[in-house]
């Protein structure tokens, strides 16, 4: 039996061998309370969306700002996100706004990349999964996590080439990561360890406290 905490999302995992019993793992898993608190102490800093929050956006720092009025839309002034309207719905506001600048940049950065590599891409789309930072199909569509705009740009673009590069190899052979550094024109080793090391702390920037 293993147990486990996400540092993406703060849940406890418990896997274990097949035909296991259930109840005496669960015991057992209770029994790791003390464990399990300390883990949790050191997951990274829940970041709501509140007024006064900074947001670091596409290498910008941004302040959200309660504005005057019940307008609902988010209004970018400068180095300021202006927000009326209901103050509960201030962090799902945000959080939209945040996923369509991500949608409208990395469909532009997969555009560029793809004519680079000579290949189509069918697709651009956005989500919020907890252990990809990208993906490709067979079908030629990709689909990022809206999270690397939270990201430096460096390792947005290099993710980006990384699945644009998949539209030529569907491996991770050397081919395809001769390719990678080709279209990004530098080496991506840095962006990818940058994301092992910072990328659980993207996962709770918008979150509360509570979850």
């Amino acid at each position: 039996m293993t147990l486990s905490l996400d540092p993406a999302s703060g849940r406890a995992r418990l896997v274990l061998p097949r035909r296991a019993a259930l109840k005496p793992a669960i015991l057992w898993a209770k029994g790791k309370a003390d464990w399990l608190a300390e883990q949790r102490a050191r997951l990274p800093r829940a970041r709501p969306f509140v007024v006064g929050a900074t947001i670091e956006v596409a290498d910008e720092m941004l302040t959200i700002v309660r504005d005057e009025g019940r307008r609902r839309s988010v209004l970018r002034d400068g180095d300021r996100l202006l927000l009326a309207g209901p103050a509960e719905t201030i962090g799902r506001r945000v959080e939209a706004w945040l996923r369509a600048r991500a949608l409208d940049l990395l469909s532009v950065e997969t555009a560029e990349f793809a004519a680079k590599a000579g290949v189509v891409v069918t697709q651009v789309a956005i989500g919020d999964p907890k252990r990809r930072w990208g993906s490709c199909a067979y079908s030629g569509a990709i689909r990022y996590s809206w999270r690397l705009l939270l990201a430096p740009g460096w390792v947005r673009r290099a993710t980006v080439a990384h699945e644009v590069a998949h539209r030529v190899h569907m491996n991770h052979g050397p081919d395809f990561h001769a390719l990678v550094a080709n279209l990004l024109g530098e080496d991506p080793t840095p962006a990818r360890a940058w994301l092992r090391t910072h990328g659980a702390a993207l996962h709770w920037v918008g979150r509360s406290s509570e979850g």
